[in-house]
């Protein structure tokens, strides 16, 4: 199967692969080179696949969709980091996730103020009239 992982704004990770292992609201699911189409949503979490090495890798993920078609295998996701042990993938995890949270929190914080400042204006104009 040819594994093709896209983000918003680039594909991440593109590779031959015979297995690939991940998780769907309705729980786990695993999929092999003959496996049916197949369309899913996928949750937060790990996607775990092995290239025709045998070797297996990791890939930390947000929600998403999976499609696969004949033998491509199509994922996209917001956010992934991909890691070559279960350790790895973690630390890459905190750091990539948690400082990315921090940013949104602060822009969502800022956003929330320009809000404020904008109805605080609306009223001192209605007040003037």
């Amino acid at each position: 199967m040819r594994l093709k992982v896209m983000l918003p704004g680039e594909v991440l990770l593109q590779c031959d692969v015979t297995r690939i292992v991940g998780q769907a609201p309705n729980g786990s699911f695993g999929m092999l080179p003959r496996h049916i189409d197949f369309v899913t949503a996928l949750t937060s979490g790990v996607l775990c696949f092995t290239d025709t090495e045998d070797r297996e890798s990791f890939l930390g993920h947000d929600e998403g969709i999976l499609v696969k078609q004949g033998r491509e295998v199509l994922v996209s996701v917001r956010r992934a980091v991909e890691g070559k042990t279960l350790k790895e993938l973690r630390s890459r995890v905190k750091d990539q996730f948690v400082s990315l949270e921090a940013h949104e929190r602060a822009a969502r914080s800022a956003l929330a103020r320009l809000e404020a400042g904008v109805v605080r204006r609306f009223i001192e104009l209605g007040e003037q009239r």
